[in-house]
């Protein structure tokens, strides 16, 4: 039985069409409010654990649910929140293409656990093999999950940050010298060590799981949350909208990166990050290897953004551990300058644009301090990675193209069979 707005909405529109004119438009939502201090309160003044709790009271009544991600990061910081990944802004990735997705491709019932068999699949065996995550011969529901709850990624994410650890450089890879020097400083006088004196080694000793000097005070992250630092305040185009245009210069100033010339015959990878930022540093070299695997079928970029741990800011002591120190750049050719320090230490092989000072593409995709994007041919998004750095994720960026790869495959083969 239609409700009485349903029947007036519909008697409305009618009466718009016989009359010649065009249907009302359905009303814009009016954009999220400002996000602002309560009058009188500075970050400075935030120092206080009560006072803090007090303010996120305040934030609560101002901006009642549903909230923007920076009103729930806000309210989170005033609370204590360490940026653990777990609360505030921080979620899933959203994708177009996902488990339901392919199971309703390879005509498969979501809900069989037997998943999708090699026959089934509609695609490459190469493709298979990337969503096989596991290698058992079957794509099943656990293969595609990304969540904190997968066994797989807290595997991952725990031997990411052993890693990290373990990479004195600070470039995202180790070397036999690295190593070798690990096992003397553990070993000491010994030609061995122990569980033990791996465990000592690589767990910080810092409150909260930060290494000693690490661990953020609430001013600063406050301070970060509003200076776009520890992410961007604007949320990023949506899975299925339009990717917002770009032209960005490359390092060198002597071409130009425009997204809209980049779509059309096949995705595009979109890859923000920065110098400071360490979870991307020691990921980035994951991304280049999807890169290398894909080389022929998608186009990659990576867009340099606002740094996330400048000296000014949120300083890291393992950044300074390994000599990377920058300030935050307050002009173009600034930030041009610490870019140029991190190709000098990673040595990246992607096509590389650096954001203007304003930060035009940092903040339209929400980009800061580092996420991934799968840009389908048509130019609409297709994946847009969770928050960096706890959604950056090259492993679930890499199943998302692979089945856009797929699904692009299967649409040029109809049209060629329709042209006949």
């Amino acid at each position: 039985m239609r409700t009485p707005l349903l029947v007036a909405a519909f008697t409305l529109t009618l009466a718009a069409q016989v009359g010649g004119q065009p249907p009302p438009k359905p009303p814009v939502a009016d954009p999220p409010k400002p996000l602002k201090l309560p009058d009188g309160i500075t970050p400075d003044k935030l120092t206080d654990k009560k006072e803090a709790a007090r303010v996120a009271d305040l934030m609560e009544k101002e901006y009642p649910e549903p909230r923007s991600e920076a009103a729930k990061m806000l309210i989170a910081i005033l609370r204590g929140s360490q940026l653990d990944g777990s609360d505030g802004w921080f979620g899933p990735a959203e994708s177009r293409v996902n488990w339901a997705w392919l199971a309703e491709r390879s005509k498969v019932d979501p809900k069989d656990k037997k998943g999708i068999g090699k026959e089934q699949f509609r695609g490459t065996a190469e493709q298979f093999g990337h969503l096989d995550r596991n290698g058992d011969g079957a794509i099943t529901e656990a293969d595609l999950d990304w969540s904190s709850k997968s066994s797989y990624v807290m595997q991952s994410g725990m031997l990411n940050q052993l890693f990290r650890r373990m990479d004195q450089g600070g470039d995202g890879r180790l070397t036999r010298e690295e190593l070798d020097t690990l096992f003397k400083r553990l070993a000491k006088d010994r030609d061995h060590f122990t569980a033990d004196d791996f465990r000592r080694a690589m767990i910080p000793r810092g409150p909260m799981g930060f290494s000693p000097g690490d661990a953020p005070t609430i001013p600063m992250l406050v301070k970060g949350l509003f200076g776009n630092e520890i992410g961007s305040m604007t949320e990023g185009p949506k899975v299925g909208e339009q990717a917002p245009d770009f032209t960005l210069n490359t390092p060198d100033g002597q071409n130009t990166v425009q997204l809209s010339k980049l779509v059309g015959s096949k995705p595009v990878v979109l890859v923000f990050g920065n110098f400071t930022c360490g979870p991307f540093r020691g990921l980035y070299p994951d991304v280049e290897a999807v890169a290398r695997r894909h080389k022929e079928s998608a186009t990659f970029v990576m867009v340099y953004v606002r740094e996330a741990h400048p000296t000014d800011g949120w300083k890291m002591q393992q950044n300074t551990r390994v000599g990377v120190e920058a300030k935050q750049p307050t002009t173009y050719d600034e930030r041009v300058e610490v870019c140029e320090q991190f190709r000098k230490l990673i040595r990246p092989e992607l096509t590389l644009a650096v954001d203007g000072i304003t930060d035009p593409a940092g903040t339209a995709y929400s980009g800061m301090p580092a996420r991934l994007y799968v840009i389908d041919p048509a130019g609409k998004v297709a994946y847009k990675s969770g928050r960096g750095p706890f959604g950056f994720k090259p492993g679930e960026m890499e199943q998302a193209l692979v089945m856009t790869l797929s699904e692009t495959a299967a649409e040029k083969e109809k049209a060629t069979a329709e042209k006949k």
